[in-house]
């Protein structure tokens, strides 16, 4: 079941939004949407990406049983492990949950179309996760986020937000309530053209924002 999406990131009558730094990660703002372009553009300045590429070998792995140990900041997985992290959604849901990154799939810049010229010397990538409920806690209606990294181990400049025919997001259920409960979903991310995203971070909490979990595609 999918339901709207309440980050602020994405506009209740866009289709997506599209933010692409100019030049380098640290400069450069996003132009605004011509006035007949469906899609909503909001002018930002590129983030710098502060993050280290050292991370914590696999063998520092989570338990993958539900209600073990949440993985530690900075463990770094492959594409199919799963990773257990606290979690909070909002100011009252809260709880931990299970991430299995499954695929980081390339895509083309015509899967792009609706989001017109911004789009341009833009390529889609998707990462495909499995959420669960480990908690048992009341995570209804929540989402998750991730984010692509480069080949460097850094943000590739590029912030994209919405859905594509071939990369729809997803939030929980409504019976997103009980341990074991689980959905699945894609993540909307890109790079420059001739850049890729080999690989996905999770920093969506506080002890992970300067440490995340990091899959390797």
């Amino acid at each position: 079941m999918t339901h709207a999406r309440t980050a602020p990131l994405v506009a209740a009558c866009a289709a997506a939004l599209l933010l692409s730094a100019c030049g380098s990660e640290t400069g450069g703002t996003a132009a605004p949407a011509p006035a007949a372009d469906t899609t909503t553009a909001e002018t930002t300045t590129a983030e710098t990406t502060t993050e280290t590429s050292e991370t914590t070998s696999s063998s520092a792995a989570p338990a993958a049983e539900a209600g073990g140990d949440v993985t530690a900041p900075g463990t770094e997985l492959e594409v199919g492990d799963r990773a257990v992290v606290p979690f909070k959604y909002g100011t009252t849901k809260t709880g931990t949950i299970a991430l299995t990154v499954t695929a980081i799939e390339q895509g083309d810049n015509a899967d792009l179309a609706k989001f017109g010229d911004k789009a341009q010397g833009i390529t889609p990538f998707y990462i495909r996760v499995t959420v669960e409920n480990v908690g048992g806690t009341d995570l209804s209606y929540s989402s998750v986020s991730l984010r692509g990294l480069g080949s460097d181990g850094r943000g590739t400049g590029v912030i994209i937000s919405g859905d594509t025919d071939r990369c729809e997001s997803e939030t929980a259920a409504r019976d997103f309530t009980a341990a074991g409960a689980k959905y699945e979903t894609c993540v909307l991310q890109a790079a420059r053209e001739g850049s890729k995203v080999v690989a996905a971070s999770f920093t969506d909490s506080d002890d992970y924002k300067d440490d995340p979990v990091v899959w390797q595609g």
